[in-house]
């Protein structure tokens, strides 16, 4: 349900997109598991958390770019903004580096969708969350959000308690 989100981005002039990213990390940065990321053999333990979004570029083609997690949502917005508009010009991804462990995620608001199965290649191991369009009802917006995470990092009881903190978290965010 992300009526409270959507009305807080028509109210102050935001992105919708920047406020479910920040959503997303922010309920992340409570969980150890998300600072945790198996590569190859090993689980490596990471300091720092950022959300990956996409971007569309000026020539039509898009670019990925890392978002650091900042607890203050002024900073995490601002950041937002400064490295989407960066990317759109930009003719590469924008990636910060080996400190952050990075969340993925993707805003296919052009469909309606209710999951998406991404297959994990050994490389990309990342949690990803990824939406479609939202659904406007009478009294509430509703959202469908498809999360996939590698089980060497998490378990399902895990994921259902970070799904219900990301609900948390955009029914109490504040601007």
């Amino acid at each position: 349900d992300i009526t409270h989100l959507r009305r807080l981005a028509k109210r102050k002039g935001v992105k919708l997109n920047m406020l479910m990213c920040y959503a997303i990390v922010r309920a992340a940065s409570e969980f150890r598991e998300f600072y945790m990321l198996p590569v190859g053999d090993k689980l490596m333990e990471f300091d720092h958390l950022a959300i990956n979004t996409i971007v569309r570029t000026a020539d039509g083609g898009i670019n990925t770019c890392d978002i650091p997690y900042s607890k203050d949502i002024h900073t995490f917005a601002a950041d937002y903004l400064r490295i989407t508009e960066e990317a759109t010009r930009s003719t590469t991804d924008i990636t910060l580096g080996d400190d952050y462990m990075v969340i993925g995620s993707s805003a296919l608001t052009k469909c309606e969708l209710d999951s998406v199965v991404n297959v994990y290649a050994g490389y990309w191991n990342n949690p990803f969350a990824v939406w479609g369009k939202y659904r406007k009802g009478w009294f509430r917006t509703t959202l469908p959000l498809s999360f996939q995470f590698h089980h060497t990092q998490m378990d399902g009881a895990h994921a259902t308690r970070f799904l219900n903190s990301v609900q948390r978290e955009i029914d109490t965010l504040r601007t």
